[in-house]
């Protein structure tokens, strides 16, 4: 620690040889001359003259031996020089200090002696005074030193003064207790106490950090010029710079001014508190003045990002702090208010946004502009855009309104803008323009890449958001991928009507033969279709197939009327339902289960048990739980020679175990898709046709 010159009364001056000799003798004999390199050399007079000065013997006196002359350090330790209470403020010692009027006030007060009066105290009037300034000068000293706390870099000697201005606090502090904790009846405390430092030091402090705040908000002080003036507005200016003094103040107390108090002071959290205060005082009042959408933004970002992730969670607050004390820095009226101005703004510029990039792709579509091929596959950016903008517009909103909720809310949007491009492609379509099979291959991919983004967030996304989305998203497909499966099946109508026929049953596999002969010309046209819509192509086509197969089969047109009818069918049921999978798997369709439909079905035309029929049905039933009674009584109306106690007993088995069997089932619906009128329901009194007679299910 640096200290000022200490203040050293002077010494009085050498008295000459005339002045001595007028005044007494000479202590040195004058026999002795001394050269003059050696006159008035203390070491001369003491040390090498010493033997030459005459002692005359004393009778009875024997000298004892000469011991040792002791080893003089070449540095001997200085004495403290004792300070007094001006000298101890000179050299910012300020506990000395206030440890020396401590004394004085004890003395003052605390001392009783006889007087001519009587029993008194012995209390001068002027000692008062005197004390009481010298307390005022003390407190003079200690503002001072808590004051210059953020005047410049903090340095050694900055914080040993603090830390003796904090500790003298504490002195002070503890002898107002004693005077208030003092006896009824005891003599009247001094005019000066209690002097209540600590209620001082944090006003003070609190008077400094609104001067700091203030003009952090006018000037630049050591912000660097790049990060503020960059931006556009005075407002964002001043938030600017009022956030950076207080992140930099606040570090610098958790760094090094900390150490300085004890825990009790939790200085930290006081200093957090004040600043947090003054910053959310002022926001208040930027946020009631009626900001602009920009000044807004920016806003709510130090609000909700900047001061509680940047400032408030810094590594070096960890511990120190208490975040949850503090409050927010908005009250929720205002917040709200701010909320709700950015997001039907946000709302706006993308609503704004993605007409704009439909309205062009429309254009392009109308002009007869075919869609560019990347790696041979059509492509249009729409979905990609519009993600992006999404993606992008939620990100953002997520930062500045720090909630994931609340940012949700822009996919409304999204939801807005599928309607409208639904309505837009279904509208393209209809027109048969020379660039519609391209145009429509390119958003084929646009609906598979949107229906990507919302099932891949779908646990984020709201549920009445999601659901809207997927069902458009549903229409469109059906629209898109009905384009080409349409004419596909309009013109194997012909071969469809073959099947499940007595040309069907005697030609063998010849019907779907040319079906797949017929399918494999159309696919060729498909080649710069992306795989992963062509993959959900041949899906559809693969489903379709199946629907109209099982509805054709189900058309009561043939009777299996024995055995060998029975099995013959099951066989070519069997080999139809292979050639059909082999096909769609080798060509890439996903749907593997739909193998399974057909030889299921073909088990249950070969059985001739009604027993095993009925076990079959069951399990029919269990893996494919949208099977109705209608689709049951279609299948069983082919084997000509089961009886009516027969199908009453499969009937009643059906549904005694139905409930349990459908439990766990995860297949997708198929049997839904397959038209055979009016459904059986059961648990309803319902008239059932077999084999031309009527009869009252007792479900």
């Amino acid at each position: 620690m640096k200290f000022s010159a200490l203040h050293i009364l002077p010494r009085r001056p050498r008295k000459t040889k005339e002045e001595v000799g007028a005044v007494g003798h000479d202590p040195v004999p004058a026999t002795v001359n001394l050269s003059p390199a050696m006159e008035g050399s203390p070491k001369t007079v003491h040390g090498r003259f010493r033997h030459k000065l005459k002692m005359h013997k004393i009778l009875g006196f024997v000298p004892s031996p000469r011991s040792p002359k002791p080893i003089v350090e070449s540095n001997p330790p200085q004495t403290e020089v004792a300070l007094d209470f001006i000298e101890n403020l000179k050299e910012n010692r300020l506990v000395e200090a206030c440890q020396q009027l401590l004394l004085r006030e004890d003395q003052l007060f605390g001392q009783e002696t006889m007087t001519v009066e009587g029993l008194g105290q012995v209390c001068n009037e002027d000692d008062k005074d005197m004390l009481q300034k010298d307390y005022e000068t003390l407190l003079l000293h200690l503002w001072m030193a808590v004051h210059t706390t953020f005047s410049s870099t903090p340095s050694g000697e900055h914080l040993e003064i603090l830390r003796s201005a904090v500790e003298t606090i504490m002195l002070l502090e503890e002898k107002d207790q004693q005077w208030e904790g003092r006896p009824e009846g005891s003599r009247e405390a001094p005019v000066w106490r209690p002097h209540q430092c600590r209620l001082t030091h944090d006003t003070l402090l609190e008077k400094m950090v609104e001067s700091q705040m203030r003009n952090a908000a006018v000037e630049e002080d050591n912000i660097s010029v790049s990060n503020v003036d960059n931006l556009s507005t005075s407002m964002k200016r001043e938030v600017c710079r009022m956030g950076k003094r207080l992140k930099e103040t606040i570090l610098r107390v958790a760094r090094d001014i900390r150490d300085c108090y004890p825990p009790d002071f939790d200085v930290c959290n006081l200093y957090v508190r004040l600043y947090h205060q003054k910053f959310s005082a002022r926001l208040t009042e930027l946020a009631r003045s009626g900001l602009d959408v920009d000044d807004c933004n920016y806003l709510l970002c130090w609000v909700n990002n900047y001061y509680p992730n940047d400032i408030l969670k810094h590594k070096d607050l960890e511990g120190h702090i208490n975040i949850e004390s503090l409050g927010t820095l908005l009250s929720e009226k205002d917040f709200t208010t701010l909320e709700e101005q950015y997001l039907l703004q946000k709302e706006s510029t993308v609503r704004t946004w993605f007409s704009k990039a439909l309205s062009k792709k429309e254009e392009g579509w109308l002009s007869g502009k075919s869609p560019e091929l990347i790696d041979g596959y059509c492509f249009c950016p729409l979905a990609i855009d519009i993600i992006q903008a999404v993606d992008g517009a939620m990100r953002e909103a997520r930062t500045i309104l720090g909630s994931e909720a609340k940012a949700q809310r822009i996919l409304r949007q999204l939801d807005s803008f599928l309607i409208s491009y639904k309505r837009s492609l279904e509208e393209f379509v209809k027109g048969r323009r020379e660039n519609t099979q391209a145009v429509v291959k390119a958003n084929l991919l646009n609906i598979e890449q949107f229906r990507d983004f919302i099932v891949r967030r779908e646990e984020s996304i709201p549920e009445e958001i999601k659901t809207s989305c997927m069902s458009t998203l549903a229409d469109l497909r059906d629209c898109g991928y009905g384009y080409f499966t349409g004419p596909i099946h309009e013109e194997l109508r012909v071969q469809y009507r073959r099947l499940w026929t007595q040309a069907w049953f005697t030609g063998g596999q010849m019907v779907l033969d040319e079906v797949l002969g017929k399918l494999d010309r159309h696919m060729q046209q498909f080649t710069d279709l992306k795989p992963i819509c062509m993959e959900e192509l041949l899906g559809r086509l693969h489903m379709e197939m199946m629907v109209e197969y099982v509805k054709r089969m189900m058309k009561k047109k043939m009777k299996l009327k024995d055995k060998e009818q029975q099995e013959a069918a099951a066989k070519l049921l069997a080999e139809d339902s292979s050639k059909l999978s082999t096909y769609f798997t080798e060509a890439g369709s996903k749907i593997n289960w739909l193998s399974e439909v057909l030889p299921k079905m073909a088990e249950v035309v070969r059985l001739q048990d009604p027993g095993s029929i009925q076990l079959e049905i069951v399990t029919l039933a269990r893996d494919f739980p949208d099977l109705s009674w209608r689709h049951i009584s279609a299948l069983l109306s082919l084997k000509d020679n089961l009886s009516t106690a027969d199908v009453q007993g499969i009937k009643e088995s059906l549904v005694e175990n139905r409930p349990t069997v459908t439990t766990f089932n995860t297949i997708p619906p198929f049997f839904s898709k397959v038209p055979t009128g009016k459904t059986w329901c059961m648990g309803r009194p319902a008239c059932i046709c077999y084999g031309g007679r009527r009869y009252l299910s007792k479900d």
